[in-house]
Order: structure tokens, then C-alpha cells, then sequence
């Protein structure tokens, strides 16, 4: 689901993240940088976000969650929901965070 915010913010993304409870993960493979919520005390299923864009004038995101790990090692494919009703009211639930902010 894709997310979009016009607003200037005061802070970076890394620490936008973390106010709405989402931390970093840094893909070695890729040197890709999202941002996962955890939605249980286990690994998945989790919510997972990517910024697509950071500027002045506000943000772009991607956001899906990862329903189970990937089955094949290597193998980026995964379980991923995109317009689940977990993810649009996650998508709702950031934007009204971010809008405070």
C-alpha cells in the first residue's frame, strides 16, 4: 500500500520510524535500509516499510506485511499483503501519527 505525505518534517526518517514504532533492518545482500513493526513477540508475521522517497517536502513509503518468513533461501518472493485490512489500518494509523508530528 502506498503512503504519501505532504508536510515538511523536523525530524529524519530513521527517527520518524521509531515514534511510530517501527525499527531499521539493513538488507547486506541489497544495501536496501526499511523499517519492520512487529505485530507479535515472534519475527512474523511483521509489517514492513519501505521510504521511497525523503524530502522537504514529505514522504513516499510502501508499506505490506510479511505474513511468514520466505520459503527458499535466496528468494526475495514472499508471503506479502498489500491491502489486507492490517494494512490499511497500519497505513491509517501512520499517517495520523505523521500528521501530529
Amino acid at each position: 500500500m502506498k503512503i504519501v505525505l505532504a508536510k515538511a518534517f523536523r525530524e529524519n526518517e530513521r527517527m520518524l520510524m521509531r515514534r511510530c514504532g517501527y525499527f531499521e533492518i539493513f538488507n547486506r545482500r541489497t544495501g536496501e535500509v526499511s523499517y519492520i513493526r512487529q505485530l507479535r513477540r515472534t519475527p512474523f508475521p511483521r509489517l514492513h516499510l519501505y521510504i521511497q522517497d525523503f524530502s522537504p517536502n514529505g514522504l513516499s513509503a510502501n508499506l505490506h506485511l510479511d505474513a511468514k518468513k520466505p520459503v527458499y533461501e535466496g528468494v526475495r518472493a514472499h508471503a506479502g499483503e498489500y491491502d489486507s485490512p492490517v494494512v490499511v489500518e497500519e497505513a491509517e494509523r501512520l499517517k495520523s501519527i505523521l500528521n501530529q508530528l
